[in-house]
């Protein structure tokens, strides 16, 4: 799928698995992160590096959320 870099709040809980509130578009507009169904590694080859893949619902969508090197990408199932 196509990616995007997106802004996203987050919370750093005590467990250390950082958890992203909402996300916010380049028009300021911003979605809260409704669940969390999954988070797992991801592992990195020529396209992306490695980093961790969140499966959230946003909104009435379900997109994965990525989080690599210290920035977020969505992208649409």
């Amino acid at each position: 799928g196509m990616r995007t870099s997106v802004d996203v709040i987050c919370m750093y809980p005590k467990n250390g698995l950082i958890r992203p509130l909402s996300i916010v578009w380049n028009n300021g507009a911003s979605y809260p992160v409704r669940r969390i169904t999954q988070v797992i590694p991801i592992d990195g080859d020529e396209d992306h590096s490695c980093g961790l893949r969140y499966t959230c619902r946003i909104g009435n969508s379900v997109r994965y959320l990525f989080l690599e090197n210290g920035k977020w990408f969505i992208e649409k199932l």
